[in-house]
């Protein structure tokens, strides 16, 4: 067996052989931060381990260069070989000489209980491939010969499970390529523990914030979900708490020889025999987790980790007592060599232009500026950062290669923002001056999760330059779904471009709730309104190309569920949309939106419904049909009729649904019902501009007036109550639950049934609906008399 590597000594040449979370926690520890001091047992050792397998299986045999092409979509195939590979590894016998060098290396901590923690070197050989932390569990043991031997192999195991195969082979890397240590510590009780994370998208306040997740014992409870969190949002300039939740502990885990667990434990492990889950007493449940003296420390170590490392930080933490005394401890800390943590310290401490951050990420590259706010260009560069007045869906052809976007209008729900997020684009609007400030060609920073631009640095040599600005760089968070806990409320996606499908599709989601079929049109109509190809006897060919955009994402989501909403174009969105309609309805407002368009002119809408048809033709009866912007029941029964008319409901899965986005419907919505609405979608975009009076273009009005606003929140609540009354399902699929995702937690109580996001939110939709979930759930076993039982859980 190769050396231990101690933390204290790691080397950068080093990283390969001790991974990524050993290193870095290394790093920090060499800079006097407080982390418990270890050793890694190196990536080599377990290679050396696996090649003493006596093994007559082929699969085994050659385990260390084996690549294992497995059908992963074969989930039985899958599920086989995980147990097989993780049995060879478990009955495999750890030499003893091995052993008893982990021993003797762990005597000096003087300790009962040692952690185990697994460490992937990845990003080395695989850039981007997302964080794995989630992946790998770590793994309690006593500081005991055998104990350490069985804990070493259900450690290694853990990279042959099947969610971790089916992780490695979905991210394209073969396990040639990944080197797993394990960092051995010794373990002590926890006062409290969690979270601390300058990466917060969107906070309370539309604001730059940190937040800090804080839970009483191991942190155990938090990345298993067994509790709802108390959050912290700081303020990063001054360390000042701008909000405090407090969460929902019921559980908290400890070591069984804890001095305040034994009378409370519900529940003792068969492999971790002194790891416990205990009950909180009533009044610990409602006191945050952090002391006012312990939230400082928190912060205070995190305001000095920015200020030295960078931003994109995620710190993991303990709190321990010692003596009396509380003691701070990092366990984990995972940052981004991303632009803004590189750079950003260079430029002082103001950004040339602050505005909106509207998608996330970040990216530096050349500007291109469009100074002309009626003209749309006739091509853009590939890898700039588009500066533009505003950006309309017919835009969409000149975003599918830029870097990042920067607008002066456009609020988080304009028509710039949501094709932003939904391309996975950084992205600023409401960034005043930005086309007369920023100069075309030079080179910026876009940060779109604190809505900032920073200048390139000037003193860069032009070799540098070049190397930046020509290849642009981008940030985006990846994430292992395999780990996520289990939700009932259903998690949906927004999209419009098959390009994204293949990232898309094996998403943690439920199907499709929104197929805006109008940014999915305009690849194919060359800039024409579709009422243009029918005049001028393109029908069939226009059929033909529809059918088969719409086609890709049935197959790619089959069998779950997408649904489709029929075309919405406002009058100054396509050129010549308003030249195809009765005169004297026409005009800049709101009269040609939805169905009302369809009554004056069926001709597209009944190509639509053919449309419709012939994918279902095509064997997929997994498309339904969401009509928006719908006013009255009279319109809507106009279009069932024409539903009908078309075959549609002639496939027993087919629903018709109804975009709720028109306040009417608020009152309408039991005649809605009568007359065949078989769902509701709640889209909070048009909702909340026609309750408030605001227009969604306009970001400052946006900041204040948004769908946090108590109207908005009654009339989402009173959709979702009346839609359980009718016995219908309701959906949401505006961009509130992105925006302000502590809207989920409403949600959820309230009762929906399912939540749509853009693609770059599912993540943290998903958590923030288990979160939800969870703390109904233990708010429910409160209110019950009797023994609670937790679930087999490991770190």
């Amino acid at each position: 067996m190769d050396k231990l590597y101690w933390l204290d000594q790691i080397q950068l040449q080093d990283r390969a052989q001790v991974g990524d979370k050993a290193f870095y926690l290394s790093k920090i520890m060499q800079r006097g931060y407080p982390v418990v001091s270890g050793f890694v047992v190196s990536a080599q050792v377990l290679r050396e381990f696996v090649a003493t397998l006596n093994s007559t299986s082929a699969l085994v045999a050659d385990l260390p260069y084996s690549s294992l092409h497995l059908d992963v979509g074969n989930w039985q195939q899958l599920q086989q070989v995980a147990n097989r590979l993780r049995q060879e590894i478990m009955t495999g016998k750890v030499p003893s000489e091995w052993v008893q060098k982990i021993f003797a290396a762990a005597r000096q901590w003087q300790t009962r209980d040692l952690i185990l923690r697994p460490s992937l070197a990845l990003s080395a050989v695989t850039p981007g491939v997302g964080n794995t932390s989630g992946l790998l569990e770590a793994i309690f043991c006593p500081w005991d010969e055998e104990a350490i031997a069985v804990a070493l192999k259900r450690a290694w195991s853990q990279l042959f499970r099947a969610k971790s195969l089916l992780y490695w082979r979905r991210a394209g890397i073969n396990l040639q390529q990944i080197n797993l240590a394990v960092l051995v510590q010794p373990m002590e009780n926890a006062i409290a523990s969690g979270v601390f994370s300058t990466q917060t998208l969107v906070s309370p306040y539309q604001l730059s914030s940190w937040t800090i997740e804080a839970t009483k014992g191991l942190g155990i409870a938090i990345s298993q979900g067994d509790v709802l969190p108390d959050v912290y949002y700081i303020q990063p300039e001054t360390g000042k708490v701008l909000e405090r939740h407090l969460g929902n502990k019921m559980l908290a885990y400890n070591l069984a020889h804890g001095p305040s667990v034994n009378s409370r434990t519900l529940f003792v492990t068969a492999d971790d025999s002194h790891i416990v889950t205990y009950v909180l007493e009533a009044s610990e449940q409602n006191q945050y987790a952090l002391s006012e003296e312990d939230l400082q420390q928190v912060i205070l170590l995190g305001q000095r980790l920015v200020t030295e490392i960078g931003n994109d930080l995620t710190i993991k933490w303990t709190i321990s007592e010692q003596k009396s005394h509380h003691h701070l401890y990092l366990t984990q800390v995972s940052y981004s060599q991303s632009p803004v943590a590189n750079l950003q310290p260079n430029y002082g401490s103001s950004a040339l232009i602050k505005g909106i951050g509207a998608s996330g990420g970040s990216v530096t590259a050349k500007a291109t500026v469009i100074t002309d706010a009626h003209q749309k260009p006739e091509q853009v560069h590939k890898g700039v950062i588009l500066v533009a007045q505003k950006i309309t869906p017919d835009w969409l052809p000149l975003l599918q290669d830029v870097a990042g976007i920067i607008t002066v209008q456009g609020g988080l729900t304009s028509h710039g923002a949501i094709l932003a997020r939904e391309l996975g684009i950084p992205a600023v609007v409401s960034a005043t001056d930005a086309t007369s400030v920023i100069q075309n060609g030079e080179g910026l920073l876009v940060d779109g999760n604190r809505g900032e631009i920073y200048r390139m640095r000037k003193e860069k040599t032009a070799e540098q330059e070049r190397l930046e600005l020509t290849s642009p760089q981008q940030s985006h968070p990846g994430f292992p779904h395999s780990q996520l806990p289990v939700i009932s409320t259903q998690l949906l996606v927004n999209l419009s471009q098959p390009k994204l499908l293949k990232k898309v599709q094996s998403l943690p989601v439920d199907g499709v709730g929104l197929l805006r079929s109008e940014l999915m049109l305009l690849n194919i109509l060359e800039g024409q309104h579709p009422y243009s190809w029918l005049v001028g006897g393109r029908q069939k060919e226009l059929l033909e190309k529809w059918s088969d955009h719409i086609i890709q994402f049935a197959r790619a989501f089959a069998p779950r569920p997408v649904f489709y909403r029929s075309l919405d174009w406002r009058s100054h969105e396509l050129p010549s949309s308003v030249q195809h309609f009765p005169q004297g309805i026409v005009g800049e407002g709101l009269h040609l939106r939805g169905t009302f368009g369809y009554v004056c002119n069926p001709a597209v809408f009944e190509l639509e419904l053919r449309v419709l048809a012939a994918v279902q033709q095509a064997g997929y009866s997994n498309i339904n049909l969401l009509l928006p912007f719908v006013r009255s029941v009279a319109e809507f029964s106009f279009c069932r009729d024409k539903v009908e008319q078309a075959g549609l409901t002639q496939v027993p899965q087919f629903q018709l649904w109804i975009m709720a986005e028109v306040p009417s419907v608020l009152f309408l919505l039991p005649e809605y019902v009568k007359a065949g609405v078989a769902g509701i979608s709640i889209g909070t975009n048009d909702l909340t501009q026609l309750l408030l009076g605001v227009d969604r273009e306009q970001g400052q009005m946006t900041k204040v007036l948004n769908e946090r606003h108590p109207a908005v929140l009654r009339a989402i609540a009173q959709l979702i109550e009346m839609a359980q009354s009718a016995g219908i399902p309701c959906s949401i699929c505006g961009e509130a639950p992105a925006i302000f995702p502590e809207m989920i937690d409403q949600l959820v109580e309230w009762g929906i049934t399912s939540i749509s996001v853009e693609p770059e939110a599912v993540e943290r939709t998903y958590r923030a609906m288990a979160r939800a979930e969870q703390r109904l759930i233990l708010a429910a076993a409160r209110n019950q008399i009797g023994v609670v039982v937790a679930p087999r859980r490991n770190c």
